[in-house]
């Protein structure tokens, strides 16, 4: 969002303000509205202050840090909350994209309950989503379907949001585990340290557990962020962190220009049409498997070992393939 923003635009900021502060109990600083709303801190100051003219219950709210919180004291504003079809339809093509039979069956009951909030308007909104559902699609991804029980899903959301440890059959073995975060993507793992192995962190495929239960005795995270742990891998495994170059063919330059590789990617177009990449990442094998995606107009340029250890399975596929 700009600052030469036509004045309507202006008003739906102020409304979606409302709706923001109204969802965070401790309330928001300017520099969290000038971040969301790309403005400049006066501007940010400005939007509060038409936002107070127009709920006066908006105040100052105490917290702990030193910053000013400001949000609502003793008010709801939830009767002006709606869901439009296409935020609907969004759940809805979630529901379609999850291969777990157990979430799919969650996230129809929460579209269900959000209707009967708008129960007036249904009729209109469900032809409208139905039109979202008839015009947009996924193609088919060729992936495992993993069971998982949603028993085994609260459980460990419950233990992450009260830092208590459980204990688990994982591999034939019992685990004590400190649960730190949950990953999502084609399986859904577990990020959690274990007793018995010391301080490290270790990844853990949540299909496989069995027994899972919830104990009383709490740990500490310490430190710990999920995100920056998730941003030093290219997928879900870690290991040694490794500078990595890749060089994209002119063909296909514009491609993996646009494309969102890692978080600490840096690219840039070269004078001959290519494509220079730089990241930092752990994860060797994702790597590998990403890069040999975009086939003969991938290569590696750094590291030796990655190099070494792409040619290395490029040599294995072709043995196991070679005709007799």
């Amino acid at each position: 969002m700009t600052e030469n923003k036509p004045r309507y635009s202006r008003i739906s900021d102020i409304l979606d303000l409302a709706t923001f502060m109204a969802s965070k109990v401790s309330g928001v600083t300017i520099n969290e509205i000038a971040t969301r709303y790309n403005v400049s801190r006066r501007t940010a100051e400005r939007m509060r202050d038409s936002l107070i003219c127009i709920f006066p219950t908006i105040d100052e709210i105490e917290t702990e840090d030193s910053h000013k919180h400001w949000g609502f004291t003793n008010y709801s504003i939830s009767h002006l909350i709606h869901f439009d079809a296409k935020e609907i339809a969004n759940i809805e093509q979630l529901q379609r994209r999850t291969t777990n039979k157990e979430m799919k069956e969650e996230l129809k009951k929460t579209v269900e309950k959000i209707k009967v909030l708008n129960h007036k308007n249904l009729n209109s909104i469900e032809d409208n989503v139905a039109l979202f559902l008839e015009t947009e699609g996924y193609a088919v991804r060729q992936m495992p379907q993993y069971k998982i029980s949603l028993d085994i899903i609260d459980t460990i959301r419950e233990a992450l949001q009260n830092s208590k440890m459980v204990t688990a059959n994982y591999h034939d073995k019992e685990r004590l585990l400190e649960p730190l975060g949950l990953i999502y993507g084609e399986k859904i793992y577990l990020i959690a340290r274990e007793k018995a192995k010391g301080k490290g962190i270790f990844t853990y495929l949540l299909h496989k557990f069995r027994e899972l239960k919830i104990m009383d005795k709490t740990f500490n995270k310490k430190d710990f962020n999920l995100q920056e742990y998730t941003n030093e891998s290219f997928g879900v495994y870690h290991g040694k962190i490794l500078d990595v170059e890749l060089l994209f063919s002119k063909e296909i330059a514009k491609d993996a220009s646009l494309f969102n590789f890692h978080p600490t990617q840096s690219g840039k177009i070269n004078k001959d049409g290519t494509y220079s990449l730089t990241f930092k990442a752990s994860g060797s094998k994702e790597i590998i498997r990403h890069v040999f995606r975009w086939g003969a107009g991938c290569k590696i340029v750094s590291p030796k070992s990655l190099k070494d250890e792409y040619r290395k399975n490029l040599e294995e596929c072709l043995q196991m393939n070679k005709t007799e």
